[in-house]
């Protein structure tokens, strides 16, 4: 019993006293361009599209492999009674240079669809980056509404006591700040559902919790819409595979085109056990198909309709990739202009107005539906500028993903 005491009591003491360290450690800082190198880094869907590069690394090897040969043996009665030779193929031509080029450009695409993917992760961690900063906005709006109300309730009960107002306001107020205790609740709620979106995209436990600032202290940046529309040219994803796709079909085209020359079967070998005539003898041979009839035609004419198509929707990419930035950058600039307005009018006038119908309910110059109505209305501005920041923030995630490029 003492050897019990003596062990596990310093080590239930230390546990308890660092337990309650543990808990209060501060949550790790995460800005955006934090959050996207860890989603870079362990996003369970960009390392599975990753893994495709090593199939097709395994296609290049393969189209650089050349013919085995082919071994044989026979046996007869008729002379010469045995007989061992090889035989070989010969590629003549650009075969496998031109084997090697499908299975390099293929190689591209894949890279292309990697690139892809990253694109659409690197959107996906922005929305639910913004999405969870957002969620806490919302919360803390629902944390100020819910201290509004306690301050007017106790206004009310005040008032009550003093013989100025009926039992109703007070019951009224009462009902305000219960709607706001609801509120905070549902908040917090919705807020832990974003957090567990934005760490699933992480790889990490659903309740790992991050300290984000203000997210939102800063908007897009100014862009000029011609720029966008250059680099959309180079690396919009549609265009983008379009192009590696095309590249593809002609890259298959000269391989279909080299293939029209025939192979040679070289054998050589020898005939054993010839008893009137020899014990070894030297046999050789040749062999190639003679391309008489078929000599790829209806796959280069396929591959040439392949092509024609293919140029036709890189033409149809560009103009829809054009079409989409402009659409996405005339939204920006609308949810930049809105962002602005909520800041610079709507949010301080709501205030003052709420202000105001507060300290004249106070002063008993005005009814407790005035102060209602002036609290939700500046409830109702702020929960829409905290969505127009939220928005802001799409339209420049949808502008960033149809230019394909980072523009931040």
């Amino acid at each position: 019993m003492k050897l019990f005491h003596s062990f596990f009591l310093p080590t239930l003491l230390v546990a308890a006293i660092c337990a309650p360290l543990r808990a209060q450690q501060p949550a790790p800082s995460l800005t955006l361009a934090a959050a996207l190198d860890i989603a870079e880094r362990q996003n369970l869907d960009l390392a599975a599209a990753r893994a495709q590069r090593a199939v097709a690394l395994a296609g290049v090897r393969i189209a650089g492999e050349r013919p085995n040969p082919t071994a044989n043996f026979g046996a007869t009665r008729d002379e010469p009674h045995e007989s061992v030779f090889l035989d070989q193929p010969v590629e003549i031509g650009p075969k496998r240079e031109r084997r090697i080029e499908v299975a390099r450009q293929e190689k591209a695409l894949t890279e292309t669809d990697i690139t892809a993917v990253e694109r659409q992760v690197r959107q996906a961690v922005r929305g639910a980056y913004f999405g969870l900063a957002h969620a806490r906005g919302v919360t803390a709006q629902q944390a100020g509404a819910l201290k509004l109300a306690e301050r007017l309730q106790q206004i009310a009960e005040a008032r009550f006591q003093a013989g100025d107002i009926p039992q109703l306001e007070v019951t009224q107020a009462d009902l305000e700040a219960a709607r706001a205790r609801a509120g905070v609740a549902v908040a917090q709620q919705e807020e832990k559902v974003a957090l567990s979106e934005l760490n699933a995209l992480f790889n990490e436990p659903a309740t790992t919790d991050w300290d984000m600032g203000d997210a939102f202290a800063m908007l897009p940046p100014p862009m000029l819409l011609e720029d966008l529309l250059a680099r959309a040219d180079k690396s919009n994803p549609a265009i983008a595979r379009a192009s590696q796709q095309m590249k593809v079909q002609q890259s298959q085209m000269a391989l279909l085109k080299a293939e029209r020359i025939p192979d040679l079967g070289v054998e050589f070998g020898v005939d054993l056990n010839s008893p009137h005539d020899f014990e070894v003898g030297p046999r050789g041979g040749i062999s190639m198909e003679l391309p008489l009839f078929k000599r790829n035609q209806g796959e280069i004419a396929q591959s040439e309709a392949s092509a024609l198509a293919l140029d036709s929707q890189l033409d149809a990419a560009r103009r829809a990739a054009n079409a989409k930035v402009e659409s996405a950058y005339f939204d920006l600039e609308a949810r930049r202009t809105q962002v602005q307005l909520y800041r610079d009018t709507l949010i301080p006038t709501s205030d003052r107005l709420e202000e105001m119908a507060e300290e004249s309910y106070r002063a008993g110059k005005a009814n407790i539906l005035t102060v209602l109505s002036a609290q939700r209305d500046a409830q109702q501005v702020q929960s829409e500028y905290l969505d127009s920041l939220l928005a802001a923030q799409a339209a420049f995630g949808q502008l960033e993903e149809t230019v394909g490029a980072p523009l931040d």
